[in-house]
């Protein structure tokens, strides 16, 4: 049995909002050992939506349904599933009731069209909403299939699923296997690279692994079914010790761990601190490391030196080499680490420079052509060119190049090498 989430609201589709319903409720369904295969997005059209609901109740036992349940004219899911099981509506008097009561404890008169939202297929049992005024359903208009409606406030629709959709499902037999997953991370190696290194993989049942990409970085998740997290856990254990070692210095953490809390915890561990200088991020890369709850135990600050005479007062750039190598090159990089570690006192200085576009790019130094500087212990000192010139976007170009400054810094603590004096 498997169910399908369907998400009801124009808003959606011409992207006003963000659909994060969609998202807390798979997570929701994947802890009750709910397979979930499709998720719908419709806009508030009665014959969209009844077309939705054919082809949904065709694959699946369980209809979640998100939005449509408001005293508007264009809410209307409860009335469009009700029309397309042939079933009329009713109007509940304990839903009137409830909806006066908490227009009269917020000092208001309840309106006319509020009413509509008292109105059920009938045979449908209650899912009481405790905050707001739109109720849900819980109904089962033929055998074997399970209707759900919520409103689409988030907050509204996590108690109710959590305080009467979750015990129901659980009452039908539901619970007793749960889908866990695990998130391994890795950056510096693309999507297809990764892939064919652990292809075989990727025939696994019990757990399975699946590659996805993010904003620069690559991940595995490996999911288990089991009747407990620690026995997922159990299985999934093995099965991420392999992968890890087959990706060696690409893995860098699992779940909600990032390049920034990973330094972070590497730098608190060896007893070592960081400054940065940051001109074509503008002060991301030291966001991302302030972001750690008690970063200021490693991280010491930064200066954010976009302007070239700011590289060479605070940060003592050598102004002859500006002009020989221009901002974005290898010899400043170095420089603008070696200066800011210098200036702060730290063990490690981290630069980068760079080209984030649209526009100040050329055939010689194009958009996305990044220079990471690193400047370790003593006067050692070590520069990275990366070519993001495949990322389309500035926004997207400043984070990844933050993020690849920390992994560079990153390799460097996980395995230490001599870096290069200059």
């Amino acid at each position: 049995m498997s169910a399908e989430i369907i998400c009801v609201g124009t808003e959606m589709l011409l992207g006003d909002i963000l659909n994060s319903n969609a998202q807390y409720l798979a997570q929701q369904l994947a802890q009750l050992g709910i397979p979930h295969y499709y998720q719908t997005v419709v806009g508030d059209n009665p014959e969209r939506l009844k077309e939705v609901i054919e082809i949904a109740a065709s694959r699946v036992k369980i209809l979640i349904f998100t939005g449509g349940l408001g005293p508007t004219p264009d809410d209307l899911t409860c009335e469009t599933i009700a029309d397309f099981f042939g079933v009329p509506l009713v109007e509940r008097a304990d839903i009137v009731e409830d909806i006066a009561q908490k227009f009269a404890q917020r000092g208001r008169v309840m309106s006319a069209n509020n009413r509509k939202q008292a109105l059920i297929p009938q045979g449908a049992d209650i899912l009481p909403n405790p905050t707001g005024t739109a109720p849900g359903i819980i109904w089962q208009p033929r055998t074997g299939l399970t209707i759900f409606t919520f409103p689409g406030v988030p907050s509204e629709m996590y108690r109710m699923w959590t305080q009467t959709a979750v015990p129901f499902l659980k009452s039908q037999g539901w619970g007793k296997e749960i889908i866990y997953s695990r998130s391994l991370r890795f950056w510096g190696i693309g999507e297809s690279a990764l892939a064919e290194k652990v292809a075989p993989y990727f025939d696994l049942t019990n757990p399975t692994v699946a590659p996805y990409a993010g904003k620069g970085e690559v991940r595995l998740r490996v999911s288990a079914k089991a009747t407990d997290a620690t026995t997922a856990e159990a299985l999934i254990a093995p099965i991420q010790k392999q992968l890890i070692e087959i990706a060696g210095l690409d893995y860098y953490g699992a779940d909600d761990e990032n390049l920034a809390s990973v330094v972070g915890k590497l730098l608190r561990e060896s007893r070592e601190t960081l400054s940065v200088a940051e001109s074509c991020t503008g002060g991301e890369l030291g966001q991302m490391l302030t972001e750690i709850s008690g970063s200021s135990d490693y991280f010491w600050g930064g200066v954010i030196s976009y302007d070239n005479s700011v590289k060479v007062k605070l940060l003592g750039v050598n102004p002859e080499d500006l002009e020989k190598f221009g901002a974005v090159s290898t010899t400043i990089a170095e420089q603008m680490a070696r200066g800011v570690k210098n200036q702060l006192s730290t063990t490690w200085g981290l630069s980068i420079t760079g080209i984030a576009g649209p526009t100040g790019g050329t055939d010689t130094k194009p958009v996305g052509l990044v220079y990471i500087g690193l400047a370790g212990p003593g006067d050692e000192v070590t520069s990275f060119e990366h070519k993001f010139g495949s990322i389309r976007g500035r926004s997207l170009i400043r984070y990844v190049s933050a993020n690849a400054a920390l992994d560079n810094l990153r390799r460097q603590l996980v395995k230490p090498t001599k870096l290069s004096p200059r």
